[in-house]
């Protein structure tokens, strides 16, 4: 089991300073290198243990830091091990990277502090034997830093990407087809920038001058987002997100401000009929809600229930009383209701995708993606297309987006659409890239206009 260790942990944190965050992270990581999700990981840890906010914030860089560079620290393994990292048992493996993670991407934590924590960890869960093995390594590396030197150099343009940006070799050499060698260096850095908080105002309930001046006065630092008219950056902020000023009353919601350029692009009005039909969590359903100033008919429809009950919270929290919640597969709507064909104004189609925009806030989904995964997804997001493109009223508007920078789901999958529905028109489409756009996530959309009868 993924966490047959946490209940041992529990019992057995050492008393030395930074102990136990170190080794709730190197839980964290064990448990993704054996297939759960980080948030999940993550989440679950703090479930089980009573840590101060620094040491959360300790445990969250450690473990999502050395899960975002494993192919870098891997290559260290090979280059100072006598085993390549591959074939490292992984216990082993995965608490080298967490005491290489510090070496060479923590300047703040002391080296020495980095490596005798990294080996009393060795010594005192189940690597006692492999503990001088985990010294010899950790002191390698730290020479090597202080040195200057650096892993051998590949006359691969794509091997040197992967290892210097810690990403799967496979999205290296399509950054370079797509961007040039020069533009993917730069989008590949920004998969390991960890950005600040963008939130949006809900401004049923709110103006951003005022949450601007509450968090101002909170100590909670935030500047206004150009292109953004309801988008506040907090680059430093304290405690839980959720005890901020103003979140319990609905007056702002996280959203990233690639996402917030999405919903206004649907042009919705107040009294519209409007399909939302990938909702979950919920942003894009309740930013709609606020545009049209709850007047107005917005369908959320998502297949998962679980998922569908955050568009619910969120929903009630932020006061968007003009949506109406629908657990279903929104491929089968025009089966279940066919008095649906031609009934809404509006569809937005947030659609599935591999969220290859979105990589530095998923540190594991690197790892996890490839091209076979990338074109099933195509496939899904076909088929959304050509089901739900009838429910739209002649003169009615589609935007179809995603957090993903892969053509064959972007730009290939509108042009082909396109081609084959002489009924729509293509008013807009905009491709951000990482790094671009004020730092913002990856996004793809496209408006689409669908002729009048």
């Amino acid at each position: 089991m993924l966490f047959k260790h946490l209940h041992a942990l529990k019992n057995n944190i050492s008393s030395t300073k930074g102990l136990g965050a170190r080794k709730a992270a190197w839980e964290v990581i064990q448990a993704v290198g054996g297939g759960a999700f980080a948030d999940v990981a993550l989440e679950k840890i703090f479930n089980l243990y009573s840590f101060k906010s620094i040491d959360k914030s300790l445990i969250t860089e450690l473990s999502y830091g050395a899960i975002r560079q494993r192919y870098f620290l891997d290559c260290w393994i090979d280059f100072l091990g006598k085993v390549s990292a591959s074939k490292q048992p992984p216990l082993l493996r995965w608490l080298l990277h967490l005491g290489l993670y510090q070496i060479f991407k923590m300047e703040r934590i002391p080296p020495a502090a980095a490596i005798n924590t990294t080996v009393e960890l060795a010594k005192t869960h189940h690597l006692k034997n492999l503990a001088p093995v985990v010294n010899g390594i950790l002191r390698s590396a730290l020479r090597c830093k202080e040195r200057g030197i650096s892993l051998p150099k590949s006359k691969n343009p794509s091997l040197e990407l992967a290892k210097n940006a810690s990403i799967p070799l496979w999205l290296a050499d399509e950054l370079i087809v797509w961007k040039g060698v020069e533009d993917a260096h730069k989008i590949a850095q920004a998969f390991n920038f960890v950005r600040p908080i963008d939130i949006r105002v809900n401004k049923l309930c709110a103006q951003i001058k005022y949450v601007k001046e509450k968090f101002d006065s909170h100590g909670i630092t935030n500047k206004f987002i150009p292109g953004c008219p309801y988008g506040l950056e907090v680059t430093s902020g304290f405690g839980e997100l959720k005890k901020w000023p103003g979140y319990e009353e609905g007056r702002w919601s996280v959203q990233d401000r690639s996402s917030q350029l999405i919903a206004p692009l649907l042009d919705p009005l107040p009294g519209e009929k409007i399909l939302d039909a990938c909702a979950a969590p919920g942003g894009k359903s309740t930013h709609i809600a606020e545009l049209i100033n709850n007047d107005g008919s917005i369908l959320s429809v998502d297949r998962s229930a679980q998922r569908s009950k955050r568009i619910s919270a969120n929903a009630k929290r932020l006061g968007t009383s003009c949506l109406q919640l629908m657990v279903a597969d929104s491929n089968k709507l025009l089966v279940k209701k066919p008095e649906w064909k031609g009934f809404f104004d509006r569809i937005l189609i947030d659609a599935p995708c591999s969220g290859l925009g979105t990589l530095a806030r998923h540190p594991d989904a690197r790892w996890r993606i490839n091209n076979d995964n990338i074109q099933e997804l195509v496939g899904l997001q076909n088929q959304l297309l050509i089901s739900l493109n009838p429910l739209l009223k002649s003169g009615g508007k589609l935007v179809y987006s995603t957090c993903t920078i892969h053509p064959d789901e972007n730009f290939n999958q509108i042009k082909n659409f396109l081609q084959l529905n002489s009924d729509f028109l293509l008013e807009y489409e905009k491709q951000i890239w990482p790094g671009e756009e004020e730092n913002g996530d990856g996004f793809y959309v496209a408006v689409l206009n669908k002729l009048r009868n």
